[in-house]
């Protein structure tokens, strides 16, 4: 009984009423007493692959598109968040600790979707990340390795597991404007940069057997206060590995007018990156599936003129649910078009 009241007290600290319908805690929240991304901030590497408890949240998020030694997709997601009640070095241990975490997991296949979560208290140990060497943990799954470049990834739900290697073949790719990453035209920003050179091998653990599966992961990793307006009602973001080396970075979030603010970041198969403002990438929803009683689009055109970027993104899995405290949609697409690869597609606000 006292897990399960722990357990409700942790989900109402997360997931303030009014963030429910924003996506992740604390997005359209006041910042009062924490810091706010700054323009003028340049990373440090690895001390910012580590905590920023001065902000109140965080996430280091990882997916990646994968193919079974048996020939079919697969998708794997590996999430941590951090949400704090407030600001500063987390000097207070044990339950009194200001820094809260929840860890989602889940494996995609094309007639499955498997996911689960975990909360967690920083002052006990139970959940963290650590810079150099590379972990970060709750529970017992973890990501670890010399460095976030590098690195054995690994977690459990009653149904799926997995344990993948991924190692890096590229940079680190900062977001926006030399990693400030703007979220709306009334300033709400984020920190944000991405690792989208993985090369992943490894297996999973399903229902039906182990399968081995190689193939490509992506990391994004921000922080911030409150990167959403009020009015911001939630999310649609990719990310597409084009079969020519390049890929994309695209979001758009909407409003409750019906609008959307979207933004996306060209990468070359290099690492050289060209950020791209509000209105310049494109996005359209093409097929609306019927999601658990919910209408979510999950065949979308994306398109990005200024390279050349025409194509449609279909799920491996339309029932890709996340059936979590805080619900989305969040699971592996293929690529056809003026381009053609596979990516990742998450949605948020669909409640």
């Amino acid at each position: 009984m006292k897990d399960k009241v722990y357990a409700a007290f942790l989900i109402l600290l997360l997931t303030p009423a009014t963030a429910l319908s924003q996506g992740f805690a604390g997005m359209g929240q006041s910042a009062d007493g924490f810091a706010m991304p700054d323009p003028e901030t340049r990373f440090s590497f690895p001390a910012d692959h580590g905590p920023h408890p001065d902000f109140r949240i965080e996430w280091w998020y990882l997916t990646a598109n994968l193919t079974g030694d048996d020939g079919r997709d697969y998708g794997i997601q590996w999430t941590l968040f951090r949400s704090a009640t407030a600001s500063g070095d987390d000097t207070q241990s044990g339950w009194n600790s200001p820094q809260l975490w929840m860890g989602h997991a889940a494996v995609t296949t094309p007639d499955a979707h498997h996911s689960t979560e975990r909360f967690a208290r920083n002052g006990i140990g139970q959940a963290g990340v650590e810079a150099s060497p590379f972990h970060a943990w709750i529970d017992e799954w973890s990501m670890q390795g010399p460095s976030l470049k590098n690195v054995n990834v690994t977690a459990q739900g009653t149904d799926f597991g997995y344990d993948l290697s991924f190692d890096a073949q590229g940079p680190f790719i900062l977001q926006g404007e030399q990693g400030f990453s703007v979220k709306s035209e009334a300033g709400q920003a984020s920190h944000y940069y991405s690792q989208p050179f993985y090369e992943v091998s490894g297996k999973l653990m399903l229902p039906d057997g182990e399968v081995s599966v190689t193939g490509s992961g992506w990391l994004d990793r921000e922080w911030s206060s409150q990167p959403l307006t009020a009015d911001q009602t939630g999310w649609d973001w990719v990310s597409l590995h084009f079969d020519d080396g390049a890929k994309l970075m695209g979001y758009r979030l909407r409003d409750a007018s019906g609008g959307a603010y979207a933004v996306g970041t060209w990468i070359e198969p290099n690492g050289e990156t060209f950020p791209f403002p509000n209105g310049v990438l494109q996005a359209e929803p093409l097929v609306i599936t019927d999601v658990d009683g919910r209408e979510v689009p999950t065949s979308w055109r994306v398109a990005l003129p200024a390279r050349g970027v025409d194509v449609e993104i279909h799920a491996v899995n339309p029932q890709s649910w996340m059936d979590t405290t805080v619900a989305y949609w969040e699971g592996p697409v293929r690529i056809t078009g003026s381009h053609t690869g596979r990516g990742y597609l998450e949605m948020t606000g669909y409640d």
